[in-house]
């Protein structure tokens, strides 16, 4: 495996994202931006659409994800064989979380107090649903990726685990839970989890290649 330079570009934007994230956020530069945000989704509210924001979220909650895990975990071992790429998805996987926590206890900041359609409590920043859900499904089109053989199916891939990410992130805003900007701190968050540990394998895949071509 050839190392790819750009996730090194995407590991340093996602710092840098994240860094300016939490900086606006702690100075309250993004209290309009929230608002306005927060005032279109919801402006969109209808029976339907929140019996599917509440199914988004609950297929983006932790619980949810362990349990798929499970299928995709003897598919790895059992058919693709890849057991190196078990410990790069269960590792952005099951970490994920950890550092949602540890970020939330630091940032410590209060959920929204207005038009709240689920219960739930804890602190804001970032989204735990929106890492969840980007760690999950990008790292899951990552390990696929290769393993895909027309441009097509991948873009299917690309296609879906966008709108999975997307979906379970706008759910989170629609009900009320969190504000715009703990969505987008997720994503910039776990994709600077994600794009850490790609580079850590991509690397140790090189290493490993190397001896083999020397031989």
């Amino acid at each position: 495996m050839k190392f790819n330079p750009q996730i090194l570009n995407a590991f340093f934007g996602s710092l840098f994202g994240f860094i300016t994230m939490s900086y606006l956020v702690q100075a309250e530069h993004l209290v309009m931006f929230d608002r306005v945000v927060i005032d279109t989704v919801q402006g969109l509210e209808a029976e339907g659409l929140t019996v599917a924001m509440k199914f988004f979220t609950y297929i983006g909650s932790l619980k949810f994800i362990v349990i798929l895990t499970i299928p995709i975990f003897l598919f790895l071992f059992y058919v693709l064989k890849h057991r190196l790429e078990i410990l790069v998805f269960l590792s952005v996987i099951y970490i994920t979380p950890i550092l949602n926590r540890l970020l939330k206890l630091y940032f410590q900041r209060a959920r929204p107090d207005f038009n709240i359609l689920i219960e739930i409590g804890g602190y804001s920043f970032p989204s735990g649903h929106a890492m969840n859900a980007f760690s999950f499904y990008s790292i899951l089109a990552y390990l696929l990726w290769r393993h895909v053989p027309t441009s097509m199916g991948r873009i299917a891939v690309i296609i879906f685990s966008s709108f999975m990410i997307l979906a379970i992130g706008m759910s989170r805003v629609y009900l009320g839970v969190h504000y715009p900007s703990d969505i987008i701190g997720g994503f910039l968050a776990s994709s600077l989890w994600v794009a850490a540990v790609i580079w850590f394998f991509q690397k140790y895949k090189e290493k490993l290649e190397i001896p083999a071509r020397d031989h």
